[in-house]
């Protein structure tokens, strides 16, 4: 298996710290909204890596966290007039049911910025101590760039370039610093905000440093793969080592995975350009699977470019495996048990050649472009040799190998018996009262219940609008 490794730009075979086993480190969402479809790439991909991961049999230990503190979240709170706490709390609910019907799994753990402070001022003194860093003033800790020389390693940008006053890659932070590339570690607190008392300040944590802490907690000190959008590559992750790098000693991931952006319409996506999706819109329109099948069907570190006319491509191409697994249910309901032949033990062998090919591509720094073209190949070879006259054990064999690999890719293939029209109505009814009632989380369980299985609700004037996806 090889991997294409952001900091030594290159594909590299990979060798996991402890046999057997992979630590993975993935940042995940700040939560002050609904996520867009930028934020459903990372989680796809990456659970499609895991999920990959556990198939050559490695027990993968997966964390990715939840930013719970920051600007964003406390100035959507101070809008709505409410704690913090609430908004982030509520996104986190939000974000779990989008990655539940986008079939990402759940971390190992998925840990909290806010519960994670204590940890984060442990990393923070230690690197004061080791001379890494040092407080302002006003209480702000800085992390002083100059004292770790391999600064810039995974971004590939040198100190001297980033001092000629390239400004667009500075790092924030106040008049304090002893160098512009000085970045914050903790900040003092400011009216209204969430704040938490520290030897240098009351105040909060940087966004860099809850990761570090997150991934040495729950990982160790050393982990296998590190990943995110490319958009974190500089400043976030290149901090990241630093901060991990000086206070551990240790060198922090042996692999760096980034996936590439998201555009709309060839067009990077912006709220303010109005070319920004939910992933809710998307499924307003879209069966959850064919926005997870879009996504795979580009390689992680291809720019995606995403428009209607490659969502219906999207959703015809899963349609055909769709298709096929049911069509071998079909004739399951109807074969006749008996020991395989000749014919269809030799069939078998060549229905193999599609899963060492599958193998292969994700095998090549998790390609699933060509393992899901594999995956297509597997059902064409199975619509022409499949037939009535096959028996139960090899169409069994051969449906359960399409599962296998779709599976992998966190695809749900099989068709869930469809609901009734009065079953839909009667649910309908139900979320309407709910609605009514104000109980607005069971009003949207319904609403996620029937989209899992294809029925799309549209709230018109004239009442509520179904139809079947």
């Amino acid at each position: 298996m090889k991997i294409y490794n952001t900091l030594t730009k290159r594909k590299e075979e990979f060798v996991p710290i402890e046999p057997g086993k992979v630590r993975m480190y993935v940042c995940g969402p700040t939560v002050y909204n609904l996520i867009h479809i930028g934020n459903a790439r990372p989680m796809i991909v990456f659970d499609t890596v895991r999920r990959y991961m556990e198939h050559k049999g490695y027990e993968v230990n997966y964390v990715s966290n939840f930013t719970d503190v920051d600007d964003k979240i406390i100035k959507k709170a101070l809008e709505e007039g409410v704690d913090s706490a609430v908004i982030s709390k509520r996104y986190i609910e939000e974000c779990k049911k989008d990655m539940k019907s986008l079939n990402v799994r759940p971390a190992t753990t998925h840990p909290l910025a806010t519960q994670e402070i204590d940890g984060m001022k442990e990393m923070i003194a230690s690197l004061i101590e080791k001379g890494h860093a040092y407080a302002g003033a006003d209480g702000t800790v800085y992390y002083r760039v100059s004292s770790f020389p391999e600064y810039g390693k995974l971004s590939h940008k040198n100190l001297d370039e980033l001092e000629g006053g390239k400004r667009s890659l500075l790092v924030s932070g106040g008049d304090q610093k002893e160098d512009p590339l000085d970045f914050v570690l903790w900040k003092p607190k400011k009216e209204g905000e969430p704040f938490w008392e520290s030897p240098w300040c009351d105040g909060r944590p940087g966004w860099h440093i809850e990761c570090s802490v997150m991934s040495k907690r729950y990982l160790g000190d050393e982990i296998d793969i590190h990943a995110g959008g490319e958009d974190l590559i500089f400043p976030h992750h290149e901090n990241e080592i630093a901060q991990s790098e000086a206070a551990n000693g240790k060198p922090f991931a042996r692999y760096w995975m980034h996936n590439a952006f998201l555009n709309i319409d060839n067009r990077k996506m912006s709220k303010s350009a109005g070319n920004f999706f939910t992933v809710r819109d998307i499924l307003k329109q879209y069966d959850p699977m064919v926005l997870r099948f879009f996504m795979l069907s580009a390689h992680y570190r291809s720019p995606l470019n995403f428009s209607a006319d490659l969502m219906e491509a999207a959703k015809n191409g899963l349609a055909r495996i769709c298709t096929a697994v049911s069509n071998l249910h079909f004739m399951l309901s109807n074969a006749n048990d008996g020991p395989l032949t000749e014919q269809e033990e030799t069939l078998l062998e060549q229905a193999e050649k599609y899963e060492a090919g599958f193998d292969e591509a994700m095998d090549d720094d998790f390609n699933t472009a060509d393992a899901i073209a594999s995956i297509f190949e597997l059902v064409k070879f199975v619509n022409t040799h499949a037939n009535a006259g096959c028996s139960k054990t090899c169409l069994q064999a051969l449906l359960e190998r399409i599962l296998a690999l779709t599976d992998i890719c966190g695809l749900t293939v099989e068709q869930e018996e469809e609901l009734l029209d009065e079953e839909i109505e009667a649910l309908i009814e139900k979320r309407q009262a709910a609605r009514k009632a104000k109980d607005f989380a069971l009003a949207d369980e319904i609403r996620q219940t029937l989209q899992e299985k294809g029925i799309l609700l549209e709230d018109t004037r004239e009442g509520v609008k179904w139809k079947r996806a």
